[in-house]
């Protein structure tokens, strides 16, 4: 899957091949005298926090969704709280991998595509993206609603938390082909430059999500009271209308991409243009999810409350991941565009700059946690042990979140242009500093909660300054 495109297809190349104007001049697909496009003539940092902007926007909705859906299950009591430590991993593996893995490959091939001037290439990719993303969502569902049983039991799940993680998992995970597509098509408006929309659809959602879910997972007024249950039904409301709405906008809303959804005609070189980057980009949301549940277990040896307390914690980690997307995603199609334009050295300070300002992000939020833990741990428990721990996780990796953010950014930037090596290497090397470091304190007897903790944000800063480093070498 990894394999190159001919080097006679310009947009897969990411460079204009030999005689082949750059766009953004009046040969590459636009009329004499047409201005390139925007994401190729703005200035950079300006362009990239309007960008930017609604992505953050809508990602702060999503954080009040995890925020609230931590809440509704809070309410359900600890055992509800640890099971949902369990599932929370498997579902930000949905996210990461639909959303900034794959939906990247998707937004980064039709950039350039667009990039390149060849819009009837960028049109065919968009019905090939939504063929990827059913068969991956469907793949997920059936996976992980057959076996999420014995996925929570390796995580350390047993008795009441085992049970009560194994029915909000089924009910969540059923709707992962929702979830796949949603994100795909959204990275598909994402790919012609319009983040707005995709945002709107986003904030909206997640506005469903949160009444939906908690008014089922409560019994809230004349409702049945369905616990986690009702809290994942709220998740799969608000993805089915998503993808409602970005299938209408596609249909109706816009011109720049013309979808024969009668008589599609679907070829390998189209999916091998996708999948040379998104696939490989799974390996790197696999190996954050991999490491995460390697933690989980490990600390789930030492008890329900430090399960619960280390979920609180890792919920916020998690969220970084996004908050950091709102960025990355912004320079996926100026770094994409950019390479379709033979534009080498923009598409590097666009990068730069992406991670720049979300190591800044970043950096401010781990001082805040760390001087203030209980404006995040505070939000979703009273119980004293709880909060232990989650203030100590919080106080122990938030000086490593600096870091983490310029690392997630430069490896959207990297998948815009269609190199992921170096960031998939960086999370291959967090993935390893895990296992070891956890494998000798597990096996030393010096397993404790603090020490986890410390190994959490060495492996957090190893990856960001690793990415950094391979980006800074790495000729595009």
């Amino acid at each position: 899957m990894s394999a190159t495109l001919p080097a006679a297809t310009p947009a897969a190349a990411g460079a204009p091949a030999a005689g082949t104007p750059a766009a953004g001049s009046p040969a590459a697909g636009s009329p004499p005298g047409a201005l390139p496009h925007p994401l190729l003539r703005g200035p950079i940092v300006p362009t990239l926090l309007r960008l930017a902007v609604p992505n953050m926007v809508a990602l702060s909705m999503s954080v009040l969704v995890a925020v609230a859906e931590t809440y509704y299950v809070g309410r359900l009591g600890t055992v509800a709280l640890a099971a949902m430590a369990l599932v929370f991993p498997l579902a930000m593996l949905t996210q990461m991998m639909s959303n900034g893995a794959m939906g990247s490959g998707v937004a980064s091939a039709i950039s350039r595509a667009l990039g390149a001037g060849d819009g009837e290439r960028a049109s065919a990719l968009a019905l090939h993206a939504l063929v990827i993303g059913a068969l991956a969502g469907l793949v997920y569902s059936l996976l992980f609603v057959l076996c999420g049983a014995t996925f929570y039991q390796w995580l350390g799940g047993r008795g009441e938390v085992l049970q009560a993680a194994t029915g909000f998992g089924a009910v969540l995970f059923s709707g992962a082909i929702l979830v796949w597509l949603c994100n795909t098509l959204a990275s598909v408006v994402r790919g012609t430059g319009n983040m707005r929309l995709p945002s709107a659809v986003v904030f909206a959602a997640a506005l469903v999500q949160i009444v939906v879910g908690g008014a089922l997972g409560l019994g809230l007024g004349p409702l049945p009271r369905w616990g986690m249950p009702g809290v994942a039904v709220g998740n799969i409301v608000a993805m089915a209308l998503a993808v409602a709405a970005f299938l209408a906008y596609l249909q109706w809303g816009q011109q720049r991409l013309h979808l024969a959804w009668r008589q599609p005609r679907l070829s390998w070189p189209m999916f091998r243009d996708i999948l040379r980057v998104g696939a490989l980009a799974c390996l790197s949301p696999v190996q954050t999810a991999l490491a995460a549940l390697l933690l989980t277990g490990m600390v789930a040896r030492l008890g329900p409350q430090a399960l619960a307390g280390y979920g609180i914690g890792q919920r916020l980690e998690f969220l970084l991941i996004p908050m950091a997307f709102g960025v990355g995603m912004a320079a996926v199609p100026m770094v994409g565009m950019a390479m379709g334009a033979g534009l080498v050295e923009r598409a590097r300070r666009v990068a730069w700059s992406g991670g720049a300002i979300a190591a800044a992000l970043l950096g401010v939020l781990g001082l805040l946690v760390i001087v203030w833990p209980r404006l995040w741990s505070g939000l979703f428990t009273g119980d004293p042990a709880v909060l232990a721990y989650a203030d100590l996780y919080l106080r122990t990796v938030g000086p490593a979140f600096g870091l983490f953010g310029l690392g997630l950014v430069l490896y959207f930037a990297s998948l815009g242009a269609g190199r992921v090596w170096a960031p998939v290497l960086a999370g291959t090397l967090r993935l390893l500093i895990v296992v070891g470091g956890g494998a000798w304190l597990m096996g030393s007897g010096q397993g404790s909660a603090q020490s986890l903790f410390i190994l959490v944000a060495v492996a957090m800063a190893a990856y960001g300054a690793a990415t950094a480093g391979a980006v800074w070498r790495a000729r595009w």
